[in-house]
């Protein structure tokens, strides 16, 4: 078969397949072009779960007669009309393919009138032939479209849909996610006649928490915690439930970028990571968020139904999210206005990356900014951030490489080799012990103990101080008047450990920490901190050094054998002393002479 043109009534086809998947699809992209019109008031109908009938009807700004023929037409949109439009979309649509593709499968009719017309005009294209005809028609301002016997014309399409009550959970499913990202429109859901949601504009915050509590529930809404939280062009706001809660409202699950809907990995793996020291592995965080991005720092256009993008600086990204929610579910440590938040000092070299910053938390309190209408407007972005922070993500290693990289073994010496060692690793035992093969017999060495040990070692500056980290966003907690006396007596310690910890007016702040602490809860941590400064008897730079790594430690770990054979070579290269003196907890001898006795006298 020679190569050809496909015609376009096939070309909408096989667009179509990625466009319209089911009756939801078709409803998501006609209510995003009526919120695109800017519609304050949308009405949906349904009949069959949408299989036989689907209408939308709003109050915005219509089509002039002249233009109904080519809203019906493939890459025809009045969204972007240059390639710089494409680089910052805000609107919901722009491929201009969403009405050709279901007039391809359907039976397709579009009635609008805008205010500049005194009549309205009638768009009708069917199936294959998508040849369009106009007509006069009655109809207030705005537009109204009709989709009949979707994929009349594709039974294998057809026979792949599921009962009517399935397909219309679907669509309710998306009409619930709309109204909560716009509560400055109506909504009105109607099936087989029969009103089903009604969801009024939402003018104030009794009205908006009426709303949010109609789609996500009341438990929801009594358990969520708001967050509100501001950098540098990027912003989270919304609600996240308290971990104690998350098993009773796993279902609701809702992520916004600029105000449209997602399901991307990056963000979902960010909220993941930020409740896992709270929640277990079997429950799932629950919450509803607005992410407000750049439009020049986003890629919308990677997914053929707009569920994912691509973010331009992905880990900048994620680590904000993950840092915002992390704050939120520590109630009382941090309190910051957004005009309070300063950049971090990016003049010294940035190695890796940390997950650590400050947010302003309230209980159940909606917020006035996260719940109306979002028009994203950016504070601008400095290059010079941005460069430093490109030459951070080429240079950071991935959170799991970390872990190896403190462990690190110098095999040019063999471990058996070691005449003053701790001996040989047979087997790790529980994944938390080591079974020694020693000379005076077996022994079992901790290895939680043993890895505090290095850490402790890896944190005491012995001849000069750490090297610091600058977190890309600051931390800063309320500090009372003696809790500031103490870190200023302590400053000279503190930095000696690569901590840049300061007070400022009624905070303190901290801006860098060392290498070994970059992946710690550091909004936990530093509260910690300051109280054992100021309760310790004796505060010294090997007491310090002890407690930091016994904080790093709080969980127990699992070991490999591998891991273990290296970290019993970091412990004796670092701390050759603990081989002639171990202290308490690190290595239990085994006698198993009373044993072989048993054996034998049996």
């Amino acid at each position: 078969m020679p190569i050809q043109i496909l015609p376009p009534q096939l070309a909408n086809q096989i667009a179509a397949g990625e466009v319209v998947e089911r009756p939801a699809s078709v409803v998501k992209e006609l209510i995003e072009n009526s919120l695109d019109a800017g519609a304050t008031r949308i009405h949906i109908e349904i009949d069959k779960g949408g299989a036989k009938r689907i209408a939308i009807r709003d109050n915005g700004c219509g089509i002039d007669k002249e233009q109904l023929s080519l809203a019906l037409a493939r890459h025809a949109t009045s969204k972007i009309a240059s390639l710089d439009d494409l680089e910052a979309i805000m609107s919901l649509g722009f491929r201009g393919e969403a009405l050709a593709s279901i007039s391809s499968v359907s039976r397709l009719t579009l009635t609008s009138r805008p205010e500049t017309q005194q009549e309205a005009w009638q768009a009708y294209a069917e199936g294959r032939e998508m040849n369009v005809s106009l007509k006069p028609a009655a109809h207030p301002c705005g537009s109204t479209l009709e989709v009949l016997d979707l994929f009349y014309n594709t039974p294998a399409r057809r026979k792949f849909l599921r009962t009517e009550k399935t397909e219309f959970a679907h669509i309710d499913e998306v009409i619930r996610r709309i109204a909560l990202a716009r509560f400055d429109v109506e909504f009105v859901l109607i099936h087989n006649g029969k009103t089903v949601r009604h969801y009024r504009v939402a003018n104030n915050e009794k009205q908006k928490q009426q709303r949010l509590t109609a789609i996500c529930g009341a438990n929801f809404v009594s358990q969520a915690v708001h967050i509100d939280w501001q950098h540098d062009g990027l912003g989270i706001e919304g609600w996240v439930v308290s971990p104690d809660y998350a098993q009773n409202a796993s279902e609701t699950q809702y992520c916004y970028v600029n105000g449209r809907m997602m399901r991307d990995k990056l963000i979902n793996h960010a909220i993941r990571q930020a409740y896992q020291e709270h929640i277990g592995q079997q429950q799932t965080p629950a919450y509803v968020l607005f992410l407000t991005v750049d439009p020049h720092q986003v890629d919308v256009n990677v997914h053929p139904a707009k569920h994912e993008v691509r973010f331009h600086q992905s880990r900048l990204v994620h680590d904000f999210i993950y840092q915002g929610i992390a704050s939120a579910l520590t109630p009382g440590e941090t309190d910051l206005t957004l005009e309070e938040r300063q950049p971090a000092p990016l003049s010294q070299p940035v190695i890796a990356e940390n997950r650590s910053s400050a947010g302003k938390n309230k209980f159940a309190q909606p917020s006035q900014s996260a719940t109306g209408q979002r028009n994203y407007s950016p504070e601008p972005y400095r290059k010079k951030e941005a460069e430093v922070y490109q030459r951070l993500v080429s240079s950071t290693p991935k959170v799991e490489e970390v872990k190896k990289d403190t462990l690190a073994v110098d095999y040019s010496e063999p471990l058996a080799g070691h005449s003053q060692g701790f001996g040989r690793v047979l087997t790790v035992c529980d994944q938390r012990f080591a079974l020694l093969e020693r000379s005076s017999g077996l022994a079992l060495l901790s290895l939680t103990k043993a890895a505090s040990l290095v850490l402790a070692k890896q944190l005491n500056p012995a001849t000069q101080p750490l090297v610091s980290q600058p977190l890309l966003i600051p931390l800063r907690v309320k500090s009372s008047a003696a809790e500031k006396q103490i870190i200023t007596e302590h400053s000279e310690l503190l930095q000696r450990f690569g901590m840049d910890l300061q007070n400022d007016g009624h905070y303190s702040t901290l801006r860098a920490v060392p290498l070994p602490m970059r992946t710690q809860n550091l909004q936990r941590l530093l509260p910690e901190l300051i109280t054992w400064l100021s309760s310790a008897s004796d505060v010294n730079q090997a007491a310090l050094a002890s407690w930091l790594a016994g904080k790093s430690m709080s969980t127990d770990p699992t070991w490999s054998h591998s891991q273990a054979i290296s970290l019993l070579a970091d412990l004796e290269r670092l701390a050759p002393e603990q081989v002639s003196t171990p202290p308490a907890g690190l290595i239990q001898s085994l006698h198993l002479d009373p044993f072989f006795e048993a054996l034998l006298n049996e």
